[in-house]
């Protein structure tokens, strides 16, 4: 994977196997211990709250240290055979700690456990549960199969599931920033992506328990959320009776109106469905972070018909440009895929002047990567040599590097307000915290600021993927 810019956007790296651990944990305990790391997108880790408050209400607590776990959960992802790998190779680990700890119980979550099944069990002997991602609930149960002796998978997809009614621990949390889940599932049927296979028809959350939610973070002492879903922008929710209908517009006004201190964002949008309607409640309320993560995949119609993608080169300009129009100041983000079927050299020059139209602040960029059981892999043929794609790739992150440098260096003597993260990763003599347009920026350590404050920082100079600067009043 390869990302240029700020590392904070749908697959954050630094985040990838992280161990989630509940500190203060209190309640009812039977003496088990639950370790559960993460994999993939923003979705993987906040389902994995879900699944350890489940857990922690049987009476599991949490462990950082997987040896001495009685239960290990790895949330994984199937977007790219890479990441599928990374979970095979972290699987080799575990089964050490098992053979020094017989009884211990190995389950695989999420998207790989959907999109492979029953025949997980067959190829890694280690695992005991294979449990989809609108399976959460049945846990308890297949848990007490498993202590019975017994292999358990419940891998079925469903078009209600939303867990609505499920308060998601904060595990790992640094009290400040949390994701909320808005809906599950896609519709879209891009043809390079496994997500509708392993995650389900798209359904939306009640707007009421959204808002209840954040509520319940703001009152706890959070200060910022970010509102996920595959596709936020086609979020519609109703009432059983009809009478109330809610929009994703409408859901990011009623967020926003929390609390003007808490701040919003989301993620991720798809550009058929980003509305002037979003744009405008955006620019109206100024706790909606001006930072939209737009995936563009291609900047060539004819492949990005081939991706159905179910919008043209010039549609993703016109919303762009409504964007610049309706929030001058919005930074926009994507993804892009290199060597999608049968491009040409002439499509590929069409996604780098994309990226010269748009100058993206930040990017994912990616080589395509068939995945089994995706239209893609059923009726087109991977035929761009390995040597082909490595070169149009390392081309767009080129031109993405100078992007993003240009980017930051025209933030130099402004002024900033940024939430406060924590330390910086290099020293504890400095903070860290994200602007509104999500770049990173860092700023010396003062006695009478801490994390969760809201500071104004003048930028004073930037490194490659980060601002640098002073505090202000």
């Amino acid at each position: 994977m390869f990302n240029s810019g700020i590392t904070v956007k749908e697959h954050d790296e630094a985040r990838q196997g992280e161990a989630l651990l509940l500190e203060n944990q209190s309640g009812k305990n039977n003496g088990r211990k639950l370790y559960i790391e993460s994999y993939g997108c923003q979705m993987n880790f906040s389902d994995s709250e879900i699944v350890a408050s489940i857990m922690l209400d049987m009476g599991f607590e949490t462990t950082g240290t997987y040896q001495e776990a009685d239960v290990i959960f790895i949330n994984t992802c199937s977007i790219r055979e890479n990441a599928e790998q990374r979970v095979r190779n972290r699987l080799k680990d575990f089964a050490v700690a098992k053979v020094r700890k017989p009884d211990m119980v190995v389950g695989v979550l999420g998207c790989m456990a959907e999109r492979l099944k029953a025949k997980f069990l067959e190829e890694e002997k280690l695992v005991d549960i294979v449990v989809g991602p609108d399976a959460y609930r049945d846990l308890p149960n297949l848990i007490g199969r498993v202590d019975e002796g017994n292999k358990a998978v419940n891998v079925l997809l469903s078009r209600e599931e939303t867990y609505a009614d499920i308060n998601p621990v904060r595990l790992t949390s640094n009290g400040i920033s949390a994701f909320v889940s808005i809906m599950r599932g896609c519709d879209n049927m891009c043809s390079f992506c496994v997500v509708p296979f392993t995650r389900g028809r798209e359904r939306s959350r009640d707007a009421h328990s959204i808002v209840k939610e954040v509520t319940d973070l703001y009152n706890s002492g959070y200060k910022e959320v970010t509102l996920l879903g595959q596709n936020v922008d086609s979020y519609k929710w109703q009432s059983e009776d009809g009478s109330e209908k809610v929009n994703f517009a409408q859901l990011l006004e009623r967020v926003a109106l929390v609390s003007p201190e808490i701040r919003i964002r989301f993620s991720t949008s798809h550009p058929k469905d980003i509305t002037d309607e979003v744009l405008f409640t955006m620019g109206k309320y100024e706790n909606i972070c001006k930072y939209i993560h737009l995936p563009v995949q291609s900047g060539n119609s004819r492949v990005l018909e081939l991706m159905n993608r179910t919008y043209d080169r010039e549609w993703y300009m016109e919303r762009v440009e409504a964007i610049r129009r309706i929030i001058p100041e919005c930074a926009i983000s994507t993804d892009i895929i290199a060597g999608f079927c049968s491009e040409t050299e002439e499509e590929h020059k069409d996604t780098l002047s994309m990226m010269d139209f748009v100058q993206y602040d930040f990017a994912y960029m990616f080589m395509y990567s068939e995945r089994p059981g995706t239209p893609a892999a059923k009726k087109l043929a991977d035929d761009i040599p390995a040597e082909v794609k490595n070169r149009r790739l390392t081309e767009i992150i080129n031109k993405q590097l100078g992007l993003s440098k240009l980017k930051l260096e025209a933030q130099i003597g402004k002024v900033q307000k940024v939430l406060v993260e924590g330390f910086s990763k290099k020293s504890d003599q400095d903070y860290c915290g994200r602007n509104d347009q999500n770049a990173m920026v860092i700023f010396p350590v003062r006695e009478n600021i801490k994390p969760g404050d809201y500071v104004n920082v003048l930028v004073e100079r930037c490194t490659s993927a980060t601002l640098i600067g002073t505090l202000v009043k």
